[in-house]
């Protein structure tokens, strides 16, 4: 009986003293790292953290751009080694560290001349928030997505070129810009069918009414007059559903424009295959 009530002891003792090694093994991975680099200067971080780079090795190119910025925070480089590091976590699928990293740039240094970059990480950070394997691989449609990001980017795109007018990034964020305007107009279209589909004609209206009057020459507005015309119908408005009628079929002969996503014969077949085209 002794004999066994010193085995669960000892047991017990090991059982609690686990974390504590797994905390000193972790400690020492660190320090053996550290120590790895401890013969480091500032030059040999940055050649590293830019070779790190090209090779796309993004976790390993933001732990030496950190120890970089740790040891040497008022270096020559440091505002660019910040830029780097947002720009890793970036490329790395970490949209928050990214942004954070880019706002903490701005910050620091809101007279540096690549300040209008760090704008524009930001809106390809949210513009970019959200693509998942699929997206990548087939043409999708991006204006089902949650708008929050959509938006968010646009602001920052339109900030960007407020503030930086003469930026280099001034002609992508231009064309960001109507690409992001185009989906939030069909975001607005996709709602005003959910609530037609769910009889809730006056919202449907209303909803299909605003992409008219905000999103003026979008691929939206075709559509959007198919579903105002037909949730006036439905509310028995019929001279506004032949007001929308007359001014759709003026304005759009030959039907609505076909999504960017849908032109492709082959990635028509395959969403409608799959049942993503219904």
């Amino acid at each position: 009986m002794r004999l066994l009530f010193l085995k669960i002891l000892l047991l017990s003792i090991l059982a609690l003293n686990l974390p504590g090694c797994e905390a000193i093994r972790h400690y020492n991975a660190t320090k053996a790292e550290n120590d790895k680099h401890s013969d480091w200067d500032a030059e040999k971080f940055q050649t590293e953290g830019q070779s790190a780079l090209d090779r796309a090795n993004y976790v390993k190119a933001i732990e030496l751009y950190e120890n970089l910025e740790s040891r040497y925070p008022f270096g020559d480089h440091a505002a660019q080694t910040q830029l780097n590091i947002a720009y890793a976590y970036y490329k790395n699928g970490e949209p928050d560290a990214a942004l954070a990293a880019a706002d903490r740039f701005i910050k620091i240094n809101p007279r540096n001349p690549s300040v209008d970059y760090a704008y524009y990480l930001k809106g390809l950070v949210n513009f970019t928030r959200g693509i998942g394997f699929l997206d990548r691989y087939l043409p999708t449609d991006t204006s089902q997505r949650d708008p929050g990001n959509a938006r968010e980017a646009y602001a920052i795109f339109t900030e960007l070129i407020r503030l930086f007018p003469e930026s280099q990034y001034v002609p992508d964020s231009r064309q960001r810009l109507i690409s992001l305007r185009n989906n939030l107009a069909m975001y607005e279209v996709h709602v005003a069918r959910y609530y037609l589909k769910r009889k809730a004609y006056i919202a449907a209206a209303n909803r299909a009414g605003g992409v008219i009057e905000n999103y003026q020459r979008t691929p939206a507005v075709p559509f959007a007059l198919q579903l105002m015309q037909e949730a006036y119908t439905k509310l028995g408005i019929l001279d506004l559903a032949q007001d929308t009628q007359r001014i759709y079929t003026q304005n759009y002969p030959d039907g609505p424009p076909v999504p960017e996503y849908k032109q492709s014969t082959i990635v028509h077949q395959i969403w409608d295959f799959i049942g993503l085209d219904k």
